[in-house]
């Protein structure tokens, strides 16, 4: 059900999305590089008490899982998941820079044509719509160029600010997944939200600029 062309590209992919504005500044999407490393690291090990409780739990302490000497591994693998047509790992930019990451994982061809998002944004642009942008940018890229017919999203019952984003958008909750993934030490209930290419419309970001949440550039 994965697959990819000869060049190591599958449908949507590389792309550039974007840009779209927000009340933070000018949102992008862009394929993940190498030398994203040092700005990676950096708000990483910044946020960590920002981004911890949400994220599921991995090997090592937080500060080594985000060292630059841990980038090159981790970006590696999601190009290669990327080559295979399994995923669209992406950096968020704003005003140019980076500030987060948004991938479409777990890419399913065939009958079901699916995938989840996950995200994350820098605290120092929490509010600002950047999230909210990204995930409209990354949405109707999934239900046109990738031609995907379902996106998921998975999220704490207590991360009122993801659900925002995602309520905002139009994702519907499909109910609670008990004690499903391990994240802070614990295994954590998380809500299962969704939505289907043929409840977007025109797509979310004509519907985010029409509601007044965003602009063209």
């Amino acid at each position: 059900m994965f697959g990819s062309g000869p060049d190591g590209r599958h449908p949507g992919w590389p792309a550039r999305l974007g840009p779209v504005r927000v009340a933070a500044g000018e949102v992008t999407l862009r394929p993940v590089r190498l030398r994203d490393g040092s700005a990676w690291s950096r708000l990483r090990l910044r946020d960590e008490d920002y981004l911890r409780a949400w994220e599921p739990d991995a090997e090592g302490t937080w500060a080594e899982r985000s060292t630059t000497m841990a980038w090159p591994v981790m970006c590696g693998g999601l190009r290669a998941t990327a080559r295979r047509g399994q995923a669209l790992p992406f950096a968020i930019t704003l005003d140019g820079q980076f500030a987060g990451q948004l991938t479409l994982g777990n890419v399913v061809r065939g009958s079901l044509r699916s995938a989840w998002v996950g995200y994350w944004v820098e605290s120092s642009a929490a509010g600002g719509g950047v999230a909210t942008g990204a995930v409209a940018l990354a949405v109707d890229h999934a239900f046109g160029p990738v031609g995907l017919h379902r996106v998921e999203a998975t999220v704490r019952p207590e991360n009122a600010a993801s659900l925002r984003v995602l309520a905002k958008l139009g994702f519907r909750d499909e109910g609670l997944l008990q004690r499903y993934l391990e994240v802070d030490g614990a295994w954590r209930d998380h809500r299962l939200l969704a939505m289907t290419r043929d409840e977007v419309g025109a797509g979310l970001v004509p519907r985010l600029i029409r509601s007044g949440h965003a602009r063209h550039p």
